[in-house]
């Protein structure tokens, strides 16, 4: 399951201090980051291979290199109920601490090619780009943010100090210390709750469940950082109703029925090409699973589906922002998140609604700085 460690002597030009990490036997250290704990030989690499140990020191070797950048709409991340309709800045950087089989971006988080790295930029160049091109938030994604923590944190106060939000979409495999540091300078996330079996998340992903479970606890009673959820429902895998209704009643327990859940649709890729795509049935099946448990906001993706995509109001059930997959048909929410039609308050982060940026990917360069 785990990807093997590497060793590469060379220290790449992108080399920083990385940051949760101890001295071990043998001359080793281990890596704090995530659950994986990589133990590393001088030279050696963390399975996520962007974190390396170069002469008994923890470096991040991606730190200021990006795959690449692009406008995208807020709802793609996906974030149904922070700031619907705005425009985010989305960029990654390379590798993963995760080995998912179905990974849907394996180019890039498998990646172990810096060469892809062809876009430099400090925290500073990033946030000064989104301000520019009138980008209310930044996203870390594409591949985890979790492995590039320390690049992550500072691009977030480089953000904030302009007036811009940062967003994470992440699968949520993170040790505890370093989470406290890592979302509390987020305003939102999307965590990818992968199944909820440990054996999926073992045979699939390479890791465990219940670190998970324990993130997004964390995240939505001991942060200020606004969450949502996201399945990807696969067939045969984590599609069945029984673990469908567990995981639900799980969220509603345990986080509450205001926490949006995405389901979304899989389609073959990686290594696991040989099966179907998700039949839009699913998607409706799961959503209804969902509701029955009691949570309030629950969407299907990767599919046009208006009622799937629709924000309905908790109290009236009036159809308050509906969407044709990234694309807002109509909007009929107040500025602070009431409901026009019986008061009731929205979960979320709301503002004016004026023209939304809609479907559109805008690839963008940034200066180097």
């Amino acid at each position: 399951m785990e990807r093997e460690l590497e060793h590469s002597p060379k220290t790449p030009e992108s080399a920083h201090p990385g940051r949760w990490w101890h001295r071990i036997e043998n001359e080793r250290i281990q890596c704090d980051l995530c659950p994986r704990d990589c133990k590393l030989h001088d030279g050696q690499r963390g399975a996520c291979f962007v974190r390396q140990n170069l002469g008994g020191e923890m470096l991040l070797t991606t730190y200021g290199r990006s795959s690449g950048f692009c406008i995208d709409p807020i709802e793609k991340k996906p974030l149904n109920h922070f700031y619907p309709g705005s425009s985010i800045l989305s960029f990654g950087t390379a590798g993963c601490n995760l080995a998912c089989k179905f990974c849907q971006n394996w180019d890039i988080s498998k990646s172990k090619d810096m060469d892809r790295l062809l876009d430099a930029a400090t925290p500073d160049g990033i946030a000064a780009a989104a301000a520019a091109y009138g980008a209310q938030s930044v996203a870390f994604t594409y591949n985890d943010p979790v492995i590039f923590a320390e690049y992550a944190i500072d691009t977030a106060i480089a953000c904030h100090e302009r007036g811009v939000r940062t967003v994470a979409v992440t699968a949520g495999y993170i040790h505890p210390e370093p989470a406290r540091e890592f979302f509390a300078v987020l305003d939102a996330a999307n965590v990818d709750l992968k199944a909820f079996t440990d054996d999926f998340y073992f045979r699939l992903c390479g890791g465990h469940l219940q670190p998970v479970l324990d993130i997004l606890a964390y995240i939505h009673h001991e942060t200020k950082c606004w969450l949502e959820i996201t399945t990807l429902l696969i067939p045969g895998k984590n599609d069945s109703s029984g673990e469908i209704r567990a995981l639900c009643e799980w969220v509603a327990k345990k986080l509450g029925p205001e926490v949006p859940l995405h389901f979304t649709a899989f389609h073959p890729d990686w290594k696991m090409d040989d099966l179907p795509p998700t039949p839009a049935a699913t998607l409706t099946q799961a959503r209804r699973i969902a509701i029955d448990a009691g949570l309030h906001y629950v969407y299907t993706g990767n599919v046009h589906d208006t009622e799937g995509g629709t924000t309905f109001c908790p109290g009236c059930q009036a159809a308050l922002i509906e969407r044709d997959w990234y694309d807002i048909r109509h909007y009929d929410l107040s500025g602070d998140g009431l409901c026009p039609y019986c008061g009731t308050r929205i979960a979320g982060h709301f503002a004016r609604f004026g023209k939304p940026f809609g479907p559109r990917r805008v690839p963008v360069r940034l200066e180097r700085h």
